[in-house]
């Protein structure tokens, strides 16, 4: 473990396509529940691709109106997240300077965005929302938890595409091992089922154009996967100083034993496996770990067909085809800034039940893919896990997290 400091998760949030809060999140995850279905909305007719992972539950209904109005649904879900990780946490009593807010997202409030162009081109200037700046800004979520919460040891709000939600972690991380914060909320948010984006994401052939069984078209690793499944949702949790945390008799998840951060400088969305690779390493070396402590992986693993070998490549190279390997997104869909804090979320939970989950969709696992890929859920005792997180424009983001002592 590293000496600068050992950094706890005390508090967790989650609100995605499988449930409005963790524990139903964690129970969908271990029943192999999914998440994707067909958009039914008539925005959705004529597109190319028909399927995607919403949420279960409407976030309004978790919101009082007068607020719900002036926040963005990628806020909305941050906001819901981030009270259950605090209410989670036992609400820490903490100097507001002493406390920090770090909420990533790819691509902030898009929907409103877009939503007040259209009402802007129909009805003129006059028309726009006066929320509309603060909805559409990617510092939004970051910026309302921290004025909920009264935190004044910063907001910040890392935009690293899929990997926006585990950078944030990591900074996290950084922040109280630097002595600037004994407790950070850290996660991210995402919410842009829209048109434009899915057919932005299609035209780009990212996207799998299957619909037969919606159910069936995220399959990570498995030989027939053809795309991936965009989601929506928000992970949050809250990281704490070691000794701040025991002081108060904090109940503990977890830890985040080491984080890495790295730019593969070669191509604006394809996977590389050096770049991957260094993430990796460098985050063992951070958490003073071998690549035989580690247990389990939660992979990035999008379902796509060069992503997912990339990864397979990477992991098997930096560690080894030992660990158990779970692939959530078969479930949740790509819930892209949100989704490496949801799989720090499923990894410590693995942690502390001995519980990996399937990784569901798995009929055939690529014959050039040679990690254990849990295609059923896997019982064990494990003390350490990797988390994954890769985004479009080469972020690679490893976090290593430890199991509660």
């Amino acid at each position: 473990m590293s000496d600068l400091g050992e950094v706890l998760v005390t508090g967790l949030g989650a609100i995605t396509p499988l449930g409005a809060d963790t524990a139903t999140t964690w129970a969908g995850m271990l029943a192999s529940t999914s998440g994707v279905g067909l958009i039914e909305e008539e925005w959705a007719d004529g597109l190319p691709v028909r399927v995607a992972a919403g949420l279960s539950v409407d976030p309004l209904s978790l919101l009082a109106r007068v607020e719900a109005r002036k926040l963005d649904r990628c806020e909305q879900l941050a906001m819901i997240s981030s009270r259950e990780a605090w209410q989670d946490a036992g609400t820490p009593e903490v100097a507001p300077e002493r406390l920090a807010v770090v909420i990533g997202t790819g691509t902030g409030g898009v929907l409103t965005t877009l939503g007040q162009d259209d009402t802007f081109e129909q009805g003129g200037a006059r028309k726009l929302s006066p929320y509309a700046v603060p909805m559409l800004m990617p510092n939004g979520p970051a910026a309302w938890v921290s004025m909920e919460l009264g935190a004044q040891g910063g907001a910040r709000t890392p935009v690293s595409a899929c990997a926006s939600g585990a950078e944030a972690i990591a900074m996290g991380l950084d922040l109280i091992r630097a002595g600037r914060a004994d407790v950070v909320v850290a996660g991210g948010t995402e919410a842009c089922l829209h048109p434009f984006t899915i057919a932005a994401f299609a035209q780009m052939k990212a996207l799998s154009t299957e619909d037969a069984d919606p159910t069936s078209v995220s399959r990570p690793f498995d030989r027939d996967r053809s795309g991936f499944v965009m989601g929506e949702g928000a992970g949050i949790v809250v990281l704490e100083r070691a000794e701040f945390a025991r002081a108060r008799g904090a109940r503990v998840y977890g830890s985040v034993a080491g984080a890495a951060v790295t730019s593969s400088a070669d191509h604006i969305t394809a996977s590389d496996v050096a770049g991957q690779v260094r993430a990796i390493e460098s985050a063992l070396r951070d958490a003073r770990l071998s690549p035989a402590d580690i247990g389990v992986v939660h992979a990035h693993a999008t379902s796509t067909p060069s992503g997912d070998l990339a990864e397979a490549e990477a992991v098997a190279k930096a560690i080894g085809t030992h660990p158990v390997v779970t692939a959530t997104k078969s479930m949740t869909g790509h819930m892209l800034g949100a989704s490496g804090a949801v799989g720090a979320i499923a990894a410590l939970l693995a942690l502390r039940d001995g519980t990996v989950p399937a990784t569901r969709n798995l009929d055939h696992l690529d014959p050039a893919v040679t990690l254990d890929v849990a295609g059923e859920n896997r019982t064990g005792s494990w003390d350490a896990a990797l988390a994954n997180s890769f985004g479009f424009g080469g972020h690679n983001v490893s976090l290593v997290l430890g199991r509660a002592s």
